[in-house]
């Protein structure tokens, strides 16, 4: 009696996460609900755990409790410690775990299942092909994710790294793969351990050489393409265990990571393919040199000059970027915008898909500063407002700002879709010098006569106009 209610409120505790699982991703889909959607989906994490710490037993329930007491704290110290410049690089490095978390699992099932085959009991097909793919897949992901970390970090280069013969030896390494991952299901892991080690040895290495070629400017794409990885394996791995909500925990995750690539991919109006094969951010493009190097004419400003500009404006649109990731200057911005809206001005946030190191990015950061969420416009309700915009305000938005993405055929970025902030009345940038974003392009909009350049930390330069506006 007691084994079957035990297996009834699993069941029941099963459901309640999956339930919660798929209203926090929901919630998540809006800046207003976000917070609370994120609240739910934790709940049914930890309803998860429990189910799973309730159902164990021996070892099993010391380890699996190990695991979330040190998952727990890193979770937390993580939280508090990681700045939010630093985010981008937590999320891949995040998503990198659990991929790991999928192939290791993979793994220790295939050696279970060789020490059984000595006691003659045979791996299953399905259980052979979940554990082959899962473990690829996941290994894929894990060595992609720390190379996506190495370059946000700026641990190495952020520019692709290229070689000749790059996408042969990719084929031959991804072949190899396939090949050992064949003869692994087809004889149902009766093969040489060292067989199942060289495809995951192989799948690290693919997963490596997969995001060495990609530049800086594509990372918002490629962290959602690794998510998406992840929660493939991880959806693979809960075939092998039997746990429905590794399942449908998976394939949520696995879902929403493809969907934003593919979004991700639309907003910069580029292929996928050509996002993870075209070396964008490589050489070619027009290269723009250090400040004092006097390639462009650009009109110099001061915090007082542009402070009039906005306190006598009648609508202001800010754009943000990396550079005030960098400064952590959302905070100063918000408290411009409250000065201006004193004085009667309109102020509004133009959010580019693809602004920054990870989707969302400027959305979150945004979001700390307690930034209204209605004052938050997407690209394709923003731009019809710049005609009638006084000024528009750019802080560290570089790439997504280039009208070279409309006329220049030559350019790396022709084709993707920009803010139109050259269209407003007047425009501001802050920049700490003249050089160039991930693209590694010049921006003509920065010679354009009604463009001025306010240089310096995008933070103290903010503060500086805060200042300034309350002086008037």
């Amino acid at each position: 009696m007691n084994a079957v209610l035990g297996s009834a409120l699993l069941h029941v505790a099963e459901i309640a996460a999956i339930v919660l699982f798929i209203l926090g991703l929901r919630f998540l889909s809006s800046p207003a609900t976000a917070r609370f959607g994120n609240r739910l989906a934790a709940v049914g994490m930890l309803i998860a755990l429990v189910a799973v710490l309730g159902s164990s037993s021996g070892f099993g329930w010391w380890a699996i409790l190990i695991g979330v007491v040190l998952g727990t704290v890193i979770g937390l110290v993580s939280a508090l410690k990681v700045k939010m410049t630093a985010m981008p690089q937590m999320v891949a490095l995040f998503n990198g775990a659990g991929g790991g978390a999928a192939a290791g699992v993979s793994s220790t099932q295939y050696l279970l299942w060789q020490r059984a085959h000595i006691f003659a009991v045979p791996m299953d097909p399905v259980t052979s092909v979940s554990l082959v793919i899962s473990a690829i897949i996941g290994a894929v992901s894990a060595a992609g994710s720390v190379i996506a970390f190495l370059k946000l970090q700026e641990l190495m280069t952020g520019r692709p790294v290229t070689y000749p013969g790059q996408q042969f030896v990719n084929g031959i390494v991804a072949l190899s793969i396939a090949g050992l991952a064949l003869w692994v299901m087809v004889t149902l892991g009766v093969e040489p351990v060292w067989a199942y080690g060289a495809m995951i040895v192989l799948a690290l290495a693919l997963g490596v050489l997969f995001v060495l070629p990609i530049g800086g400017a594509d990372m918002p794409v490629v962290i959602s393409l690794l998510n998406s990885f992840t929660g493939l394996a991880v959806a693979i791995t809960g075939f092998e265990l039997r746990y429905n909500t590794l399942i449908v925990a998976g394939t949520l995750v696995g879902a929403s990571g493809t969907l934003l690539t593919i979004l991700m991919s639309k907003a910069m109006n580029r292929s996928l393919t050509n996002v993870l094969f075209g070396a964008f951010g490589a050489s070619g493009g027009m290269e723009v040199p250090a400040a004092g190097g006097g390639a462009q004419q650009v009109r110099a400003t001061t915090p007082d000059d542009v402070a009039v500009m906005l306190a006598y404006a009648h609508q202001v649109v800010v754009v943000p970027g990396y550079g005030m990731a960098v400064a952590q200057a959302q905070h100063s911005v918000r408290e411009l915008a409250d000065q201006l809206e004193k004085k009667g001005v309109t102020v509004k946030y133009a959010i580019h898909p693809v602004a920054g190191r990870m989707p969302g990015h400027m959305n979150v950061l945004l979001a700390e500063a307690n930034v209204p969420y209605n004052q938050l416009y997407d690209m394709d309700d923003i731009n019809p407002e710049f005609p009638r915009t006084d000024v528009a305000l750019i802080i560290g938005a570089n790439d997504v700002t280039n009208p070279a993405a409309r006329n220049v055929t030559s350019s790396p970025i022709y084709g993707m879709p920009i803010l139109d902030v050259d269209k407003a009345s007047n425009v501001v940038v802050l920049k700490r010098s003249m050089r160039s974003g991930f693209a590694g392009i010049e921006n003509p909009l920065y010679e354009d006569p009604k463009t001025a350049m306010l240089f310096g930390d995008a933070k103290a330069s903010v503060d500086g106009l805060v200042a300034a506006v309350k002086a008037l």
